[in-house]
C-alpha cells in the first residue's frame, strides 16, 4: 500500500498564514523522508482559515524544498479559469522539476457566487463546462490545440479528475486520467464512484490503465484514547465549517471545553464515517479494508488537528505501521 498527504494549509487558532505556509512546508520534508508517495496542497478561496489560495505557487516552493516526492494541487478548480493558462503553469513546474508534478483538478465552485464572479472576473461560467475543459486541457498539455502553452515539456504534468460522485469518476474514465476519490468529503458514494472509474476506463496518452487513490481523515496517536482526544479539534472544525462560522481550527484546549449538543454529537457520530481514527494498528486494519472495498492501492491522508507536532507524529506511526518506516 502506498500513502500520499493532502495539505490544506489551516491556520489553527492564534497562529497566522505565514506559520500555516511553514508547517506544510515541514511536512512535505518530513513525509518525504518518511516514504510518502506524493504530497498534494488545496485550494481555498474567500475563506479565512485556509491559506492555499494559490497551489501553482505553493507547488513550486515545496517541489523546491524537496527531492523526490511527487508535489501537485489537489485540486486547481478548473471551472473558473483557461485551461490553457493551467496548462502554461504546469508545463511551467514540470520544467522546473521534470517528472514530480502531478496536476490534480476538481470541479468545485471554490465558494459562494460572490467568490466565484470574483475568481472568473465577473464571467458566469457553466460548472457543465467541465467535461469540454478537461479535454481542452489535455490537449494544450499535449501540444494538441493550435496555439502551444509553452514551456514545451518532453512529458506533461500527470493530470488527476478529483471527484466525490460517479460522474467525476466517469469524466476521469473517458479522458484516461488517473482519479481521486474524496472520500474525506462523502463516503457514501466511493465504492460505485470507483467502480465506474475501473469499468469504463479508456487508454490515453496520458495512462494506459486506470490509477487511483482515496482521500481520507486519519489520526494515528499510540493509544485509542488519545486518537480520540486529538480528534475533537477536527470534530469542531468540521461542525464549524459546515455551518459557515470559521474555518480555522480550534486550539486544544478550545476543543477539550467546548460542550457539545446532542445534534452536535450526532453530526460528528456521522463526520467519524469520513475519517479512521485510533492507534497504528487500527488504522492499518481500517486502510486495509478500504483498499479491498475501493480497488486501490493508495490512500491519500489529511490530518486537521490543532497541535502540528502531534499531526507529524500521527503521520510518522501511520508510515511504520504501513510502509515499516522509521525516522532516524
Amino acid at each position: 500500500m502506498k500513502l500520499s498527504v493532502l495539505d490544506q494549509s489551516v491556520i489553527t487558532k492564534g497562529q497566522d498564514a505565514k506559520a500555516a505556509f511553514n508547517e506544510t512546508i515541514r511536512l512535505a520534508q518530513f513525509t518525504e523522508q518518511l516514504g510518502y508517495t506524493r504530497f498534494w496542497v488545496a485550494e481555498h478561496h474567500n475563506t479565512n482559515g485556509m491559506a492555499g489560495s494559490a497551489p501553482q505557487v505553493l507547488i513550486s516552493h515545496l517541489a523546491s524544498v524537496t527531492n523526490r516526492i511527487r508535489i501537485g494541487s489537489g485540486g486547481v478548480l478548473l471551472p473558473q479559469y483557461s485551461p490553457y493558462k493551467i496548462a502554461e503553469d504546469f508545463n511551467v513546474l514540470q520544467t522546473l522539476f521534470p517528472g514530480r508534478i502531478d496536476l490534480g483538478i476538481g470541479r468545485s465552485p471554490g465558494g459562494s457566487y460572490d467568490t466565484r464572479l470574483a475568481l472568473t472576473d465577473g464571467l458566469k461560467k457553466s460548472m457543465n463546462e467541465f467535461p469540454r475543459q478537461v479535454k481542452r486541457l489535455q490537449g494544450f498539455l499535449l501540444g494538441k490545440q493550435g496555439v502551444t502553452a509553452y514551456p514545451i515539456v518532453g512529458a506533461p504534468a500527470e493530470p488527476w479528475i478529483l471527484g466525490i460522485t460517479h460522474r467525476g469518476a466517469r469524466v476521469a474514465a473517458e479522458n484516461g486520467t488517473a482519479f481521486t476519490y474524496g472520500h474525506f468529503i462523502d463516503p457514501s458514494n466511493g465504492k460505485r464512484a470507483l467502480d465506474d472509474y475501473y469499468s469504463q476506463f479508456q487508454p490515453s496518452a496520458f495512462l494506459k490503465a486506470p490509477v487511483s487513490n482515496v482521500c481520507i481523515f486519519v489520526i494515528c496517536a499510540p493509544t485509542q484514547e488519545e486518537a480520540e482526544l486529538l480528534a475533537r479539534s477536527q470534530d469542531i472544525w468540521l461542525l464549524e465549517v459546515e455551518r459557515g462560522i470559521d474555518t480555522r481550527i480550534p486550539t486544544k484546549e478550545e476543543a477539550e471545553n467546548r460542550k457539545l449538543s446532542s445534534r452536535e454529537l450526532e453530526k460528528v457520530k456521522e463526520n467519524r464515517k469520513r475519517a479512521i481514527i485510533g492507534t497504528p494498528e487500527k488504522v492499518k486494519e481500517e486502510l486495509s479494508l478500504l483498499s479491498e472495498v475501493y480497488g486501490t492501492d493508495e490512500f491519500m491522508v489529511i490530518t486537521n488537528i490543532a497541535d502540528f507536532e502531534d499531526k507529524v507524529r500521527s503521520y510518522e506511526l501511520l508510515a511504520e505501521a504501513i510502509l515499516g518506516r522509521v525516522m532516524d
